[in-house]
């Protein structure tokens, strides 16, 4: 069976900006500040209740894996694995946590999403049993496991500490 997965990845040269004229080291700033590349046009939101904010679009980076073993074998660093589904409210809210998590955490770590309603042999396999469920794997073996939302904080303290602990 094959297994698609989209991840995203983040050039990180569109998402550096100076922090001031007088630093020359570039530091990255917020969401709200980002600058605008040609290849990733800007998409501005707005709800009744909060400020303005401009979201970066990013590209996603499609790759078709024969299983998710394969995948997991063949990751050059730690994967955290997102298992999840469409109708799943908590799932959609992690949607922009995990891509503030992805840039914050730049090349230590891969985020790979999985649809249990697509893949139930897969959850089946890792006993998913409530979503959102992360599992965090490196070397191709699961090294962490935790279920529920999270603030973006939250996720990469919990990210960092398993990987510390862990090495």
């Amino acid at each position: 069976m094959a297994v698609s997965v989209v991840y995203q990845t983040y050039p990180i040269a569109a998402l550096l900006t100076s922090s001031s004229s007088s630093s020359s080291s570039p530091k990255l700033s917020g969401l709200s500040s980002l600058q605008s590349h040609p290849r990733f046009p800007r998409l501005t939101t707005r709800s009744l209740k909060s400020r303005p904010r401009t979201l970066a679009i990013v590209a996603a980076k499609k790759q078709t894996f024969s299983s998710l073993d394969e995948l997991l074998e063949k990751a050059e660093k730690p994967v955290l694995v997102d298992f999840y589904a469409t109708w799943c409210g908590p799932c959609q809210l992690m949607g922009p946590i995990l891509n503030e998590v992805s840039i914050s955490m730049g090349d230590t770590i891969q985020v790979v999403k999985i649809d249990t309603e697509k893949y139930p042999q897969i959850a089946n396999k890792y006993n998913i049993e409530a979503l959102p469920t992360f599992i965090l794997f490196k070397d191709g073996k699961p090294y962490d496991r935790f279920e529920g939302a999270l603030k973006a904080d939250q996720l990469i303290q919990r990210i960092e500490g398993s990987l510390k602990v862990n090495k």
